[in-house]
């Protein structure tokens, strides 16, 4: 029970309005002045108190997150992609070191600024050199479990998972839930749902899989529109699933297309969720991503940055500039950096630069473009 001070509030039980009060915990419909009026009323209460308890439930279970479990870059700020299929790689890596994760455009931008001068590869987040081998790597993360690093607990448990120790695996993700790491509530889910290394207990599986699905993990949420659908319960399952595709999910919108064409989600509803996805998806959008997604265009901006960076330090800023146009126009903002240097050191004039300017915007406009496409 949750202490009330509203004035004017009686026990439900006794109706003394004299005593400290406090709300039962479970529905804060009504107030006793102690556990045992509260245990006495139960029966009279009981029926209401479920029902309102369902109901705060549901309310904090269909709340649209502000973002997926993985939140932004902690560099470029941008939101980080989820994928929803072995097909859909990830466009992040955590970092052994500080356990942050950082988008794959940063990453290439990171590297492109090391080679460029030179330096030691190092986090693009904690600037700590960056391991070279397995051994340095699992150090680091055994640092970080010490420090009781949710997110290397949950890694530890994933290790010990796919090496066939669920026992191991499932106390670390428990210890990693209990601090927030909302994948491993997910994994715990799955465990429980199949029974590896338990006995299958479906209430521990649907519990975790609402942790999961609260805190924004977008296949946590179709897994419940899943299992709300084979119940037959299909306006809850169509709830999950937009709340899913919201968050960029895009397994979640092919089933929302099959319910638009029974005509269980009306046209307007469907072009809504469509725009949504479209503007979810687009905002984890980058040029730098893009390059770091595609091999072509990453070797085409690393090839003209570098040939620039030599034509620079060679002295021929003409040359300089012109390596760099290319490569800005494909929306490498290093390149456009430099490109500005050389035009306030008189290398390339100011229609050029303008021009450049213009193609570098035009790139990333390109880019969300060909994505709306898609």
């Amino acid at each position: 029970m949750s202490t009330a001070t509203e004035p004017g509030a009686v026990c439900a039980s006794c109706g003394d309005d004299k005593k400290k009060l406090k709300k039962c915990g479970a529905c804060d419909l009504v107030k006793y002045c102690g556990v045992e009026c509260q245990r006495n009323h139960r029966q009279q209460h009981k029926r209401a108190c479920k029902k309102r308890a369902a109901a705060l439930k549901d309310e904090l279970l269909f709340k649209q997150p502000e973002s997926s479990h993985l939140g932004d870059c902690p560099i470029c700020l941008m939101p980080l992609r989820f994928p929803t299929s072995q097909e859909d790689p990830p466009m992040w890596s955590k970092m052994s070191c500080c356990s942050k994760l950082v988008c794959t455009g940063c990453i290439h931008a990171n590297t492109m600024r090391h080679e460029e001068e030179m330096l030691s590869e190092t986090c693009p987040f904690c600037r700590k050199i960056v391991p070279y081998t397995e051994t340095e790597v699992k150090r680091n993360e055994m640092k970080r479990v010490e420090a009781n690093d949710p997110e290397a607990l949950g890694d530890v448990g994933i290790h010990h998972f796919v090496a066939g120790e669920y026992a191991a695996a499932i106390e670390y993700f428990e210890k990693a839930a209990a601090l927030g790491e909302i994948e491993s509530h997910y994994q715990l889910s799955n465990i429980y749902h199949e029974g590896l290394g338990v006995e299958k207990d479906e209430k521990k599986s649907t519990h975790h899989l609402e942790q999961a699905a609260i805190g924004g993990h977008p296949l946590a949420r179709h897994n419940l529109a899943l299992r709300e659908w084979r119940k037959g319960d299909i306006e809850r399952a169509v709830k999950h699933f937009i709340i899913a595709a919201t968050l960029g999910c895009d397994v979640s919108v092919e089933e929302l297309k099959k319910f638009h064409a029974h005509g269980v989600v009306s046209k307007e509803d469907f072009a809504a969720l469509l725009h949504a996805y479209q503007a979810a998806v687009d905002a984890m959008k980058s040029p730098e991503r893009e390059a770091a997604a595609n091999p072509k265009i990453r070797y085409k901006v690393k090839l003209n940055h570098n040939l620039g960076v030599k034509e620079w330090i060679n002295g021929n800023i003409g040359k300089a500039a012109k390596h760099f146009i290319v490569s800005a126009n494909l929306g490498c903002d290093l390149s456009l950096e430099k490109l500005k240097i050389c035009y306030q050191e008189g290398g390339v004039s100011k229609e050029d630069f303008a021009a450049a300017l213009r193609a570098h915007h035009a790139a990333v406009n390109a880019m969300k473009s060909d994505q709306r496409g898609e």
